[in-house]
Formats: structure tokens, sequence, C-alpha cells
């Protein structure tokens, strides 16, 4: 109307009165009749409009209508994980904060490591979340809209009602995009916006799952090594066989969603290869579904990562005594340094330790013992001029490295200020459903 079509303000007047005044009896009678879903709303809207029915869709086409919504559901749907996300990343930063001193055993291929610290393991977790805490803007902000394109994208059938006038064609568009709240339109299209956006706007939820899988599988297996559980109720019931059993459900729920999420993915790759032309209709079925899906199982993951990580339990006897089997073996470099400090020989020392070392692993591996070494040390008469340095030599913290200043400095300087947008948003802890 304001381009100037004959376009009255009794008819706009008419169209919004009737917004929310959905028919939706009539729209289904219309879709069975028509076999189009876009036409039966169309109809149905027509018929609560009479006097707005002959300019209701005009020059437009179906996709103007789908596509332009999907784009502003994808937009709105990313406006409310990301504040989920940001919540559980400020939890798990809370945690690492807290437990940024607490010497733990580290692992490489799962096989006993240098020590690191609770905390430190938990930034690892964090680090990946930021990732994704940017991506998903990142993605939020590259979304554009459709704006009015017409059938096949060339604007042709707005050229006609603007009687050749390209800039009133060019402004309608800016004008619509506008309204959608978006800054940009996309300049080209074909029928449909390119689903190569669909495949952004997966890709990076995918690769969210990627990073909630990893996390939730390392609290499976803290969990298994009795270090660090999942919350558990006080009348939870872990198996119905064997009640002693304590399983991280919430944590294999999040890892088997994940797995879903990460294999959405696949759909609008598949889609966006195999669009003809200027497009075809096999995409809109699929896209109904994996797009829903997606967002909806980002959602739930993030909220059952938040519930995780506002209860995690940490057990530091279980984490020092685990430490206890495994530091003398990893402290043979330290007492080989100390005794060369005090006099001795490298190779001599290197040969003494290799011998009691080995005696003490076979006591841990074939006897099933604890670990000796230790004590093997301080009865042996050759280490005499450092008994007395053994406990220092063998002080956790000391072999943490720069663990608790990376916690620190990361936390400050990387997390917390890309948490700002999102901090009237962190809302108190969450509580699951069953």
């Amino acid at each position: 109307q304001s381009l100037g079509l004959p376009i009255t303000d009794e008819q706009i007047q008419e169209m919004e009165a009737n917004l929310d005044n959905i028919d939706f009896k009539m729209a289904a009678e219309e879709e069975k009749k028509l076999r189009h879903d876009v036409m039966a709303h169309v109809h149905t809207f027509a018929h609560c409009c009479p006097k707005a029915a002959a300019i209701i869709h005009l020059g437009a086409t179906s996709c103007y209508v789908g596509d332009n919504t999907d784009l502003i559901v994808l937009r709105d749907g990313f406006n409310l994980l990301l504040p989920k996300l940001a919540r559980v990343i400020s939890r798990l930063a809370d945690f690492a904060e807290k437990y940024a001193d607490l010497p733990t055993l580290g692992f490489t291929h799962y096989q006993p490591a240098q020590l690191t610290t609770v905390g430190k393991r938990c930034c690892l977790w964090i680090q990946d979340l930021c990732m994704d805490l940017q991506n998903l803007e990142r993605a939020r902000d590259d979304l554009r809209f459709r704006g009015v394109k017409g059938t096949t994208g060339t604007q042709a059938s707005f050229l006609q009602l603007f009687e050749g006038d390209h800039s009133k064609v060019e402004e309608l568009d800016r004008l619509v995009t506008a309204k959608a709240g978006f800054q940009r339109s996309y300049m080209v299209t074909g029928q449909t916006y390119s689903r190569k956006v669909d495949i952004e706007v997966l890709s990076v939820l995918a690769s969210l799952g990627a990073s909630i899988h990893k996390i939730c599988t390392d609290i499976r297996l803290l969990a298994n090594l009795k270090e660090i559980e999942e919350p558990f109720e006080k009348e939870q019931i872990g198996s119905s066989a064997m009640p002693y059993k304590r399983n991280p459900m919430r944590s294999e729920r999040c890892c088997s969603l994940a797995r879903h999420l990460m294999t959405l993915v696949l759909d609008p790759l598949q889609t966006a290869s195999v669009q003809w032309f200027e497009r075809t209709l096999d995409d809109s079925a699929n896209r109904r579904v994996c797009l829903a899906e997606a967002f909806l199982t980002a959602d739930i993951i993030l909220s059952t990562l938040q519930n995780i990580s506002e209860g995690l339990v940490v057990y530091p006897k279980v984490i020092e005594r685990r430490i206890r089997q495994e530091l003398p073996f990893m402290a043979t470099e330290n007492i080989i340094m100390a005794m060369v400090k005090a006099g001795g020989n490298r190779q001599d020392c290197h040969e003494k330790i290799r011998v009691l070392s080995q005696q003490a692993a076979a006591v841990v591996k074939q006897e099933g013992g604890d670990n000796d070494f230790i004590d093997r040390v301080r009865a042996d008469p050759y280490f005499s001029p450092i008994h007395k340095q053994l406990e220092s030599l063998l002080d956790p913290s000391s072999f943490t490295g720069r663990a608790p200043q990376q916690v620190a400095k990361f936390l400050k300087e990387e997390v917390r200020p890309a948490l700002i947008p999102y901090k009237s948003k962190m809302g108190g802890k969450i509580e699951l459903a069953l």
C-alpha cells in the first residue's frame, strides 16, 4: 500500500483483526481437497476476510510464506538455545573455579598419564562449549531473509505489479525484510532460499551434539572410577536387578540424544545436493522433520546437561587414592634428579629405580596388591640421601604444572566475557521431568 498498490486501510484492518481467527477444521478440509497446505490456509484466511480476499497472497509463491517463516523460526530457535548454552557454560565455569587446584590423574588413551586438576579437565569441556556458543551466534547472525523474490527468484510477478518500477520492487523487498527483523535478505534465490543454509544451521547443532557427547562420556567414565558423579536422587533406583548401582542415566540420555542430533545434519546435506535448478519438492517433508528435531533435541540435552552440571558430586578421597597408586611411577624422574643433586650418578640411579619399579609393578599386576614402589625406595640404603625428601617429591600439587593458573586465566579472559550478553538470562537451577 505504501508503495502505491490499490490496497485499502479497510482490507488491512480486516486482515489484522483475523490474524488469530484460524479455522483449522476448514483448513484441514481445504488441504484434503487442494493437496496444498499454503493454498488451504490462503482460502481459509480469505473466508475470514472477504473484503481482503482479492489481495491475499498477491504476487507471492508458497515459499514466500514457508521459507520466510522457516528463517524466522530458525533465528528464534537460536535465540532460545543460546541462553541455555550460556547457562551450562556458567555452571561448569563455577565448578572449574571451585576445583581448579584439586589434582587428579590425567589420562591419555585412557591410560594413566601426568596429573591435571579437576578444574582444568572441566575447562576442556568449557572450551568446546564456548566454541559452540560462538558458532551458534555466527550461524544465527549469518541468517538472511528470503524476502520478496517470486516463483523462481526473479521477482517477475512483483515487477509486473509495480508496472516495471525496479526501485519499488527493491524497496518492497527491503521493507518486508526489515519488518521481519532481519538486516539483510539473500540477493539471489530460486523458488527457495539455498538449502545450504540448512546445512550451516544443522552443522553447528551437530557440533554442539558432539561436544555434549564427549562431556557426558567423560562423566560416565568418571562415574565408573567413582571420582565424579552426576546428581542422584535420594530414592532414585539405578537398576531393577542390582540395587547398589548408581547408573549415570542423565549423561547416558545426553549421549543417546546427542548421537541423534549429530546424524540429523545428513538430511540437509543430501537435500541441498539434489535441489534441481530452481527447486524440487523432495526437500519439504524432510525439512519439516530434521529442522524441528534438531532444535528440540539440542534444547533438551542442554537442559539435561545444565541439571548435571548443577549437581556434580566430587569424591576427593577416591581421586587421591588413585593418584597414590600411580604417582610413585610418575615421580621417578623427580627422584633421579634429587639423587643427582645429592651426589648420585644418574645411570646408577636409573637402573636402581628400573629394578624397583618392575618389582612394584609385578605386585600390582600379578598379585593385585598396592603400589609399594616408594616403600622399596625407603628400604633401599642407596636412596638414604633423599629419604627425607620423598614426601615433598610426591606432593601431587607439584605435578599439575600450571593447571590452576590456566583455569583462572581462561575463565577470566575468555569464558566470563563471552557470557556477558546472557547475564540477565542465567536463571536458577533446573529440575528435570521424568
